[in-house]
């Protein structure tokens, strides 16, 4: 078992952080981006020989009201395919957290989840996006797309606030940005695969089938959600940390209109922005790629410092192999309810699953845990192999792996 120490600023503000919280100060949105970028940008040192690609903004968006949190115009980063992955697409959605009140959408404004002004100029791109065949053997020479993360809602706001100039548009972007890139040949692709990493991986569990529904039905199109599996559970002090935030989202981002009416038919909105409720209706393929002890969720979900006032469980959410009989029992819930929440969903022979149970969070996009001599394994098949398996119709894929402590490919993420 290979163990990944993430070093963070303000060690206890960040890995013990409300969603909530007071409405004043900046720490708790500063201590949050912290964390964020910690737990989804690669962790491991990039190689000599890694590719970098250029931002490209999309110059029209503004227009169409398609815009980061600021004004600024959305972007995406483009690696184009070749050889027979010239007319193959990749469509990865960048995660980052979510903004729910005007506290943490002003200061997301501030960074490179809220404005273009701020984005890298290039990105590495490893472990899916790779474009080499021993680090990426089924999607190496696709078109491989990065579309940037800059709403703060999944890509599924429409609204803004005026008073704090702040605008609402993630459906706007996730619109503008398929058009651009149906422009520049994506109409033309044989197949298709929509995927997301966190918040984008919620976005991709979101958007799916309107993904599948930009191309002709002789177009191969399905979709990875990593790490979005994103559960309506109740935290160490019998509160619901997540639903709280998620609710701030969908209100104040006005992103009811864009819900699956599959589910707001039933349920409240917010209910519905949780995907446990959405993957069992989502129509095109669809393959969920989640940790059982989702890193991000154990630290701000299930044990967030206003549920752990005296710290009890902090060594706990630190470091997975801390945790007594007790607190285990109490993470071994989590995973069964994850396992639950996709019973109905992996029932259907179009559907995949690698749900492995380490504490990791974001899987496709690390060289180390995507495909790597080492990298993390189901039944001896690492994720890349799975996935692959599963799009091209190799084998079927429904991956779970045995509770914690048993897998010992896991790379564990270990904050110090």
């Amino acid at each position: 078992m290979k163990l990944l120490l993430i070093w963070v600023l303000s060690l206890w503000t960040v890995v013990g952080i409300s969603l909530s919280g007071s409405e004043d100060g900046l720490e708790e949105p500063k201590a949050k981006e912290s964390l964020l970028s910690n737990l989804e940008k690669d962790a491991v040192s990039p190689g000599t020989n890694s590719l970098m690609v250029p931002l490209t903004l999309i110059q029209g968006a503004a227009s169409k009201g398609a815009v980061c949190l600021d004004g600024t115009p959305p972007g995406y980063h483009l690696d184009r395919g070749f050889s027979s992955g010239a007319n193959s697409w990749l469509i990865q959605l960048e995660g980052g957290g979510w903004c729910n009140n005007i506290r943490t959408c002003v200061f997301r404004k501030t960074t490179r989840r809220g404005s273009s002004k701020f984005m890298e100029k290039q990105i590495n791109f490893t472990g899916i996006l790779s474009n080499k065949a021993e680090e990426n053997p089924d999607f190496y020479n696709w078109n491989r797309v990065k579309l940037r993360y800059c709403d703060g809602a999944s890509f599924a706001g429409d609204g803004q606030n005026e008073a704090n100039q702040l605008y609402f548009r993630g459906q706007r972007i996730w619109s503008a940005a398929m058009e651009e890139l149906m422009a520049k040949r994506m109409q033309n692709a044989k197949q298709a695969l929509l995927s997301g990493c966190s918040a984008g991986g919620l976005a991709s569990i979101l958007h799916c089938d309107e993904f599948k529904d930009l191309f002709p039905k002789t177009t191969k199109v399905k979709c990875l959600s990593d790490a979005g599996l994103f559960l309506d559970a109740t935290n160490v002090a019998g509160g619901h940390t997540l639903r709280d935030m998620y609710m701030g989202v969908v209100t104040l981002q006005g992103v009811q209109k864009n819900l699956p009416n599959t589910c707001t038919s039933k349920m409240d909105p917010t209910s519905c922005f949780f995907p446990q409720n959405l993957v069992a209706n989502i129509k095109t393929p669809m393959f969920l790629l989640n940790a059982a002890y989702d890193a991000w969720q154990v630290q701000e979900s299930l044990i967030p410092s206003s549920a752990d006032p005296h710290s009890l469980w902090r060594e706990c959410k630190m470091d997975g192999s801390h945790c007594n009989s007790s607190q285990m029992v109490f993470l071994q819930e989590f995973r069964n309810q994850m396992l639950n929440a996709v019973n109905v969903f992996s029932k259907s022979s179009q559907n995949g699953l690698f749900i492995n149970s380490c504490f990791a969070h974001c899987q496709s996009e690390r060289q180390d845990t995507w495909y790597d001599n080492d990298s993390p394994r189901i039944g001896n098949k690492a994720v890349a192999l799975s996935v692959g398996d599963w799009f091209f119709d190799r084998t079927a894929v429904k991956a779970i792996d045995c509770p914690y402590p048993c897998d010992n490919t896991c790379h564990n993420l270990v904050f110090k």
